[in-house]
């Protein structure tokens, strides 16, 4: 199912067969009680109470009696012990016991029975004791009261010695908190006992609250309390020095003046009153490591036929309000909707019903966040049993007494990312996979396989960029905080289209006021996330456009001659070097596709660029992170958009089968030539539109697998292996698998990039067919000058010497001044008696002898006015047909 439950405790395996042992040691002692079979008739009296900060488990059982045994299961050793036993038939509201497991405190209420009298203190419906342990011996009464009381002992982070001092928690019915400090000394070697046990010192820190839940991983206390009709929630932490802060108020625009009185994660009873009490509203509070503080919140309804719950992203400055109807309304609809908090995400579930999987790192868009309605078989998996949210990923389910850790079940959100038909729910399987973070190498194959299969599938958005862009996101997120801010997650900056089944309404809301002004952890990088909803418009993620600009300068200075200080070029190529460098460092397999040796100095300008304004970017926004360390993200970054283009190149070559040696321009272009040649021009629009560099060199150099070598003839020769640039490679397919007119179009219009190594290989590889003469032709005007002259002359045809000979022509005469010149001319140097070209070269001869550094340059050695005689006769007797 998408919820992955991995059970650390279960009652029903880690109790019960250490509880019948202890009954039946019991019984053949001679003990009174009952025998064996007493937990075989009442084991659904046995239960989990409350779970620690420590992840200790404390439960209670009845015997045949109608005794309330405590008993804890200690998380780390995996052993039982009992803690303690009251000889009366009571029922247990509350309990808890101190970290060193010498106190314990519960509180206790007459069990519902006719015909019973009461048994705790005379006008008192509810009795709060605090019991000495270690060993068992006094009992302390601390309320004896008309009104429920829950109990909750604080755990400061501190276990490496015993605590002179424990704090207990009393949060009272009646709406009020009270804090107890009590001392305790040793007496008698390990006798614990409480000091002053008839003094209890004890404050009062809340009052007027109508909800609280408790934290007992951060040891946090949210309540809320009403200041003029208006809900308030309030935070408090509490430390290991004993001293406590209000961290936080935050207004919530909810009513809870008439919805009774709620607590959640300070035990959990199953009194029918507490349910009665209970069942008005379903609000809890989810953090995670991130410094997100979000809200969950959904009221009671007089209808189940549609159903309306609310999120508060604090952390963000907005609250979004979903109503989905349900499609057909049944018994199963009695507990309400579930909230889970996930770590990156919030899941919110009515089984049977919906599912909704909310990115609350990410909430600005719907797509980024996963809704399922009854018609997916993904409802039908979900737990049936309400599951309560602890702390992180800790999850109880009450009613068969098992805690689990819960998380995204990555296997199953891709397989059902594979089966999915809508755009929204492909972006948001997208994102939860590459939110698990397990073995992304191989779940970035899987995503990669499954993009070859619907590269077309989706009409919103790029699959190629949008992969590209969170995976990438992904890869460097959790080395510091922040970065969600920083980075783009998304190649998306809207969504318009509806989500079907869910309405959605955003709105901004006030933001928490801290109440201190000294931050650590998590409580500092809240404090950032609100500054940066506060000062922070527009929004500070990274994009290239700074890079385009300065990429098309650096390429029209090239064109034109005028090249800005080579130091600076040298720093720019020199970060393409280190990306290059990053990028082999951490891909030592070879790869199949014959990529890249052949420098591509337009994109190792692209990379140098990209690298200098995204490291220029982290360093102003990320404070107080080294800059050593920030060099190194930026590499990582870049190197990692770089190795996922080599994958889905990779991918797709390993999947069609294809070799470097069936690239010849001689061959009949095949499917899967057609294929690779698809993939390829979709990753070039994909990194056109957001401006990202391509891979310009090899990271790896091309193996030929030893199986082909050995499957393949005795007789057959392996050519020499040749390594191109991407858009080498993308030329090179695409001559062999498009006709020339489609062709020529897409050269035109900058699909394909004609590169020399491209160029030269075509001239090489195709004789002078009158077909591959048009080709060579068409490919040759649309050449750079300088390119097209070098290339020119690899082709020995008189068309390639006549443009060569233009171009001598026009260099040569392009600062010529006419001078009178003598009618006599020495005919016996002309080859042929035509006077018009007889004076044209005489002219050339004479600028030639009287200029030789006009023409001794780069690639025009042979070429001079006898040349350019040659080549007009040539091309002239062509034309005739001579």
């Amino acid at each position: 199912m998408a919820l992955r439950l991995i059970a650390d405790f279960d009652l029903e395996k880690d109790v019960l067969p250490w509880l019948r042992v202890q009954q039946a040691a019991s019984a053949a002692a001679g003990a009174r009680g009952g025998g064996p079979g007493v937990l075989e008739n009442n084991y659904e009296c046995l239960r989990v109470l409350n779970v620690e900060q420590n992840r200790n488990i404390i439960y209670t059982y009845k015997d045949n009696k109608g005794n309330v045994f405590f008993g804890l299961y200690d998380y780390q050793t995996k052993q039982n012990e009992h803690l303690y036993t009251f000889e009366k038939d009571l029922q247990v509201v509350s309990c808890s016991v101190n970290r060193e497991k010498t106190l314990l405190a519960t509180s206790l209420v007459q069990a519902a029975k006719e015909g019973r009298s009461n048994e705790l203190q005379p006008g008192s419906k509810c009795l709060t004791l605090l019991v000495e342990i270690h060993p068992i011996n006094n009992v302390k009464v601390l309320k004896a009261v008309d009104s429920y009381i829950w109990v909750q002992f604080l755990y400061p982070h501190v276990e490496s010695r015993p605590q002179p001092e424990n704090h207990l928690l009393l949060l009272s019915e009646e709406k009020y908190i009270e804090q107890f400090h009590i001392q305790v000394v040793q007496e008698d070697g390990n006798r614990v006992v409480i000091k002053n046990s008839g003094h209890l010192p004890r404050e009062r820190i809340a009052e007027d609250f109508v909800w609280a839940q408790w934290d007992m991983s951060e040891q946090r206390l949210y309540y809320i309390d009403l200041k003029k009709s208006r809900s308030v929630l309030k935070c408090i932490q509490f430390y290991a020095d004993e001293h406590f802060n209000l961290m936080f108020e935050a207004p919530l625009d909810i009513s809870l003046s008439d919805s009774g009185f709620k607590l959640v994660n300070f035990g959990y009873s199953d009194l029918q009153d507490q349910e009665e009490l209970s069942e008005h509203l379903t609000l809890c509070v989810f953090t995670n490591h991130t410094g997100s503080l979000c809200v969950c919140y959904c009221p009671n309804f007089d209808s189940w036929e549609q159903i309306t719950y609310s999120v508060f992203y604090f952390h963000k400055g907005h609250s979004k309000t979903f109503t989905t109807t349900l499609g057909s309304v049944d018994s199963r609809v009695t507990k309400g909707i579930t909230f889970l908090n996930l770590d990156y995400y919030v899941a919110v579930y009515l089984p049977g019903h919906f599912f909704h999987l909310l990115n609350i790192q990410h909430p600005d868009l719907i797509c980024h966040s996963l809704f399922l309605t009854e018609n997916s078989e993904v409802i039908d998996m979900l737990p049936h049993s309400p599951l309560q949210s602890l702390s992180g990923s800790l999850v109880l389910d009450s009613c068969s007494g098992k805690l689990y850790r819960a998380f995204l079940n990555q296997s199953y959100l891709l397989e059902f990312l594979w089966n999915s038909r809508l755009d929204c729910e492909r972006m948001a399987l997208l994102h939860c996979v590459l939110s698990c973070g397990r073995d992304p190498r191989r779940l970035e194959a899987k995503i990669i396989q499954w993009i070859s299969e619907n590269i077309s599938a989706c009409h919103s958005f790029d699959l190629i960029q949008e992969f590209i862009i969170a995976s990438s996101y992904w890869s460097i997120y959790p080395e510091t905080s922040n970065m969600d801010k920083l980075l783009p997650y998304s190649s998306l900056l809207t969504w318009d289209t509806e989500i079907p089944g869910i309405t959605l309404v955003t709105e901004e809301i006030p933001l928490p006021l801290m109440k201190v002004h000294s931050f650590k952890g998590y409580w500092e990088k809240l404090n950032s996330n609100l500054e940066y909803v506060k000062y922070s418009k527009p929004h500070l993620h990274y994009n290239n456009s700074v890079v385009r600009r300065e990429w098309h300068s650096l390429i029209s200075e090239e064109k034109t001659g005028k090249r800005r200080s080579t130091v600076y070029v040298r720093n720019i190529l020199d970060n393409a070097i280190k990306v290059i460098s990053n990028l082999e460092a951490k891909n030592l397999e070879p790869r199949l596709t014959p990529l890249f040796q052949e420098e591509d100095n337009h994109q190792q300008l692209l990379i140098g660029l990209m690298v200098s304004e995204l490291r220029d970017h982290l360093l102003r926004h990320l404070q107080g992170v080294e800059k050593k360390k920030i060099e190194q993200m930026v590499l990582d970054y870049v190197s990692k958009l770089l190795d996922l283009i080599c994958q889905i190149l990779e991918a797709s070559w390993r999947k069609h089968n294809l070799h470097p040696w069936a690239l010849h321009f001689n061959r009949q272009a095949s499917a899967a030539e057609f294929a690779v040649f698809h993939i390829m021009t979709r990753i070039l629009e994909a990194t056109n539109t957001l401006f990202l560099p391509l891979p310009p060199e090899s990271v790896q150099l091309f193996v030929t697998p030893w199986t082909v070598i050995h499957q393949a003839p005795l007789s057959m020769e392996f050519p020499k292996q040749e390594y191109w640039s991407f858009h080498t490679l993308h030329v090179i397919l695409g001559v062999r698998c498009l006709p020339l007119h489609n062709l020529l179009h897409y050269i035109d219009h900058g699909v394909l990039l004609l590169t020399e190594a491209a160029v030269t290989r075509l001239m090489k590889d195709l004789d002078n067919t009158e077909k591959n003469e048009k080709l060579k032709f068409s490919i040759i005007v649309r050449l750079p000058p300088l390119t097209g002259q070098k290339i020119c002359r690899l082709w020995d045809h008189p068309v390639s010497s006549n443009i060569i000979s233009r171009n001598h022509v026009k260099r040569l005469l392009q600062n010529y001044n006419k001078q009178p010149w003598s009618s006599v001319m020495d005919k016996s140097s002309f080859s042929v008696e035509f006077l018009p070209l007889n004076y044209f070269i005489h002219i050339l001869t004479d600028i030639e002898s009287s200029n030789p550094a006009l023409y001794a340059f780069e690639g025009h050695d042979n070429v001079d006015a006898k040349f350019v005689e040659e080549a007009a006769l040539k091309h002239t007797a062509m034309l005739l047909g001579l």
